[in-house]
């Protein structure tokens, strides 16, 4: 989790970096992650695949689809992670839904989790409630940030729920749309991001959800702190494989 808060002290607009565990190869993990901080990558999310991913638009349901058919399992992930901390400064996150989560046993993961250098945990489809009732003194065990999400449709009220539960940064989704890439954000969308910026939250936000070239980084870090890339940078592994992580962010910033 310090490393995070430390991240999030720069004097800087971040570049966080989403990716498939297990694609484009089923071993191209720990390479990816190491050529993404070559990169000059601020933060990396680590995506644990799952058959159902609702919030995913088509490029990341079908990385996460093949990196099932290539043989990654959670136990494997942590396995590929056992030492990444020998050569991996920045922060890095697991972003995944809560039924393989669960399925391995919430402590067991959270505890692999602090074993491998994990900072945080992104939970899409984990309530706010049930975290604070079922899983928060696991999480605080064990030294993990919990990320959670507002979208433009989530209330003032529950925003600022969140905020008083959050000690690292919220995720922004840009818009109540699946995952994907866009030219442009519409005045809708900014004026999303100046509202959001105006209740002037403890935590600092980062967007995600339609980054995909300089403009839309721009837009999205205009008021906020820094923005996730997916499903281009998915794209890019398709095309280049995992050491076309190590020019990436020069096409973005």
């Amino acid at each position: 989790m310090k490393r995070i808060q430390d991240k999030l002290r720069e004097d800087k607009k971040l570049v966080s970096i989403y990716f498939t565990a297990g694609f484009p190869n089923l071993d191209d993990t720990k390479v990816i992650i190491e050529n993404l901080e070559k990169s000059g990558v601020d933060m990396i999310e680590i995506g644990l695949p799952f058959s159902d991913p609702l919030a995913d638009g088509p490029t990341i349901q079908a990385s996460s689809t093949k990196a099932l058919k290539n043989g990654m399992t959670t136990q494997l992930l942590f396995e590929q992670l056992q030492n990444i901390r020998e050569t991996v400064k920045i922060p890095v996150l697991i972003m995944g839904y809560f039924n393989p989560i669960l399925q391995f046993g919430v402590e067991n993961f959270c505890k692999k989790c602090q074993e491998t250098g994990i900072d945080g945990l992104i939970i899409p489809d984990l309530p706010l409630e049930v975290y604070l009732s079922d899983y928060k003194s696991i999480f605080e065990k064990y030294h993990l940030a919990p990320i959670f999400l507002i979208t433009p449709q989530t209330s003032e009220d529950r925003i600022r729920q969140i905020d008083e539960a959050s000690d690292a940064f919220i995720y922004m989704v840009s818009s109540s749309s699946v995952t994907g890439s866009r030219a442009a954000f519409d005045e809708k969308q900014l004026a999303y991001f100046e509202r959001i910026a105006s209740m002037k939250l403890k935590n600092p936000q980062i967007i995600g959800f339609g980054i995909s070239n300089s403009t839309t980084f721009k837009q999205a870090t205009q008021f906020q702190k820094g923005a996730i890339l997916g499903s281009h940078f998915v794209n890019h592994l398709e095309k280049y494989g995992s050491h076309g992580a190590e020019s990436f962010t020069s096409t973005i910033v």
